[in-house]
């Protein structure tokens, strides 16, 4: 066990918490205002550093023991905010690179990979780290700490680490000059149309939306 982990297993829950909670709020103020769409060109980056770093908190979490609420059933947080408009507005700024492909289980034999979106990722997420907050701001730490690790380890974590490969992966093609191959009609939704105008367009939106702010200018090819 490495010493940044022995520190955090030792280490006052409550400066803990603070820490953890301090990342998951800036995670979710920085998202919110990537949402709004202001900067288009330089999303996928950002969202590429902000996930990063997010997880960064995720691994603590993984690593440290088993946090124990003090109640034994969980205390209601009233209704959870809506993240529609949250999805809704990626869906956009990021399309047509929403979907990607993914193995859920990467030690499930012969796993079939299956069509997700980057934008239900970040509404989902977003989703998991507000509900913790809610117990930290009305001072049930030992709660909102139980929550953020339980929800990494079960939802999370893995949804985080599946959009953070997304986007590693558009940034990668854009550093190596290696445009997107064709999406053969890639889709979460079996039954939709357009999806040639999706592989059509994958290409064009590297040039237009990612390598710009990554100081490519066209070295990426449409």
């Amino acid at each position: 066990m490495s010493d940044a982990t022995l520190h955090d297993s030792h280490h006052d829950p409550a400066d803990f918490a603070v820490q953890i909670s301090d990342q998951i709020e800036s995670f979710i103020v920085a998202v919110t205002e990537v949402a709004k769409g202001d900067e288009p060109d330089s999303a996928v980056p950002f969202l590429l550093l902000e996930i990063s770093q997010l997880l960064l908190a995720g691994g603590r979490l993984g690593a440290h023991e088993d946090f124990v609420p003090d109640e034994r059933y969980e205390p209601d947080v009233g209704p959870e905010p809506d993240v529609d408009e949250l999805r809704e507005r990626f869906a956009t700024l990021l399309d047509p690179i929403d979907v990607y492909s993914e193995v859920f289980d990467p030690y499930v034999p012969r796993a079939q990979p299956v069509a997700c979106r980057i934008s239900d990722d970040l509404a989902d997420i977003v989703t998991d780290l507000r509900h913790g907050m809610a117990h930290y701001r009305d001072g049930r730490v030992s709660e909102a700490l139980w929550w953020w690790q339980f929800s990494y380890l079960s939802n999370w974590g893995t949804t985080a680490s599946a959009a953070l490969r997304a986007l590693q992966s558009l940034v990668a093609h854009v550093r190596l000059d290696s445009p997107l191959d064709e999406l053969d009609g890639l889709d979460t939704d079996s039954n939709t149309d357009g999806e040639d105008e999706l592989a059509e367009e994958a290409g064009r939106v590297m040039a237009a939306e990612i390598a710009a702010p990554l100081g490519l200018g066209s070295s990426a090819q449409p």
